[in-house]
């Protein structure tokens, strides 16, 4: 029997991309502080969050596997999170044309109720924004895909793929927000293989 699956995000598209391997799952929204620690890279903020979102989950869930995930932009110095309304987005979108994008996209997964770790996976997808795009440009994509909820303003699955030069990436699917690679091979790993239920 599989056991029960538990998605610890408030993500719709960590959701939509969960449910591309037709297992059946259960959403519950962890209750994490996302502010990063002074001092932390990118990488460590995402690896982080995507495991404190698991326990938060596990710890209110038993006989069950609770996956978390989190996403963190950055280019150079500069981090770039979730807008939250168009003018930031247009902002955002205004300050990384040209300019190579990293988006580290965690994912941690352990036990319901034990919290004991069972795989993580930290992916690193660069991107390298488009230089020619103009403000009008910009400002009609935000009004368009209305990026709101994404880190850099981009919503790579949908228009948002018109603002990129190139990326490069192991896990296409990570740029959108979990890494599905990685996830479905620590799936196996503990004995759920979507091709074998």
């Amino acid at each position: 029997m599989t056991p029960r699956l538990v998605l610890g995000s408030s993500s719709p598209y960590r959701r939509a991309l969960l449910e591309r391997l037709g297992l059946p799952f259960e959403v519950r929204v962890p209750d994490v502080d996302e502010t990063p620690i002074d001092g932390e890279a990118p990488r460590q903020v995402a690896c982080r969050l995507a495991e404190s979102k698991a326990l938060a989950v596990a710890r209110t869930e038993t006989g069950c596997i609770v996956i978390g995930s989190d996403q963190v932009a950055a280019s150079g110095d500069l981090r770039i999170g979730k807008p939250g309304d168009p003018e930031r987005a247009l902002a955002q979108l205004l300050q990384m044309r040209g300019r190579t994008v990293s988006f580290h996209t965690a994912v941690h997964v352990v036990e319901g109720g034990t919290g004991r770790t069972l795989g993580s996976h930290c992916d690193e997808t660069r991107v390298v924004m488009r230089s020619d795009l103009d403000a009008a440009a910009l400002q009609r994509y935000v009004a368009l895909d209305r990026p709101l909820d994404c880190a850099g303003s981009a919503k790579v699955e949908s228009l948002g793929i018109a603002l990129l030069e190139r990326c490069e990436s192991d896990d296409p699917t990570a740029l959108i927000g979990l890494p599905m690679i990685a996830l479905a091979r620590i799936l196996r790993e503990i004995g759920i293989d979507p091709l074998r239920t």
